[in-house]
């Protein structure tokens, strides 16, 4: 089955990728490894923003790092002219929480993008991560996430 086909059957549409906010660009290629920079929780609604364990729940906050992985996919897409079936691995997921006083479930919350990276890509989105929690996430998003990618 098509990575295509794949999001389809889970119901995942993807947005527009994401501009650059600031001086950086959306992703580099450098052989076979495709870098995406981080991809905030956001989306045509707004996104999910604050700090969680505080205005934040949970599990709002893994949902936060869905929309991530979504727009890590998005990018994905861009990156590879359309064709999702390039990637052969997702290698790499840096996960970052804002997180509250105390709030400590940071791989639950980052869980949220890992899933769905593996729901997607089968055993090929199996992958190394970091999960850190953090004071503050640019524009106020509960969740950023970036990826190293192994394409064709």
């Amino acid at each position: 089955m098509s990575i295509t086909a794949r999001l389809a059957e889970l119901g995942v549409e993807l947005p527009e990728p994401a501009k650059p906010v600031a001086s950086y660009v959306s992703f580099v290629q450098t052989g076979n490894l495709l870098h995406i920079s981080g991809q905030l929780s956001n989306d045509a609604s707004g996104g999910i923003k604050g700090t969680v364990g505080v205005d934040v729940t949970p599990e709002q906050a893994q949902a936060a790092a869905r929309l991530c992985a979504i727009n890590l996919i998005a990018q994905m897409k861009s990156a590879l002219d359309g064709d999702l079936d390039r990637v052969v691995r997702v290698v790499k997921l840096g996960g970052f929480v804002q997180a509250g006083p105390g709030f400590t479930a940071i791989p639950a919350v980052i869980n949220g993008c890992s899933d769905l990276m593996v729901e997607v890509f089968g055993d090929a989105g199996k992958h190394a991560r970091s999960a850190v929690g953090v004071y503050q996430l640019p524009l106020g998003f509960a969740v950023e996430v970036d990826a190293v990618v192994e394409v064709r």
